[in-house]
């Protein structure tokens, strides 16, 4: 598991977004395992579910990298 996916898991008790694509990403066995970009995984969003950049699954996803990356520095 990826350090964002990884830093991810600990939102998987959350109510909301971040909690919703928490429980996705650990239930998502072609979750990506790097590298840890935020491209990567919005690629993977598209090819493996369809979603598109502007879908609220891909803007939770930014939103929930953005913090992660501040929690990284």
């Amino acid at each position: 598991m990826g350090d964002f996916a990884a830093w991810l898991e600990r939102f998987s008790q959350v109510s909301g977004a971040i909690g919703d694509l928490a429980r996705d990403v650990a239930a998502d066995p072609e979750w990506p395992d790097g590298p840890d970009s935020l491209d990567a995984y919005l690629d993977h969003l598209e090819a493996e579910h369809g979603l598109d950049a502007d879908s609220p699954a891909a803007e939770t996803l930014r939103q929930a990298w953005e913090h992660y990356e501040r929690a990284r520095s």
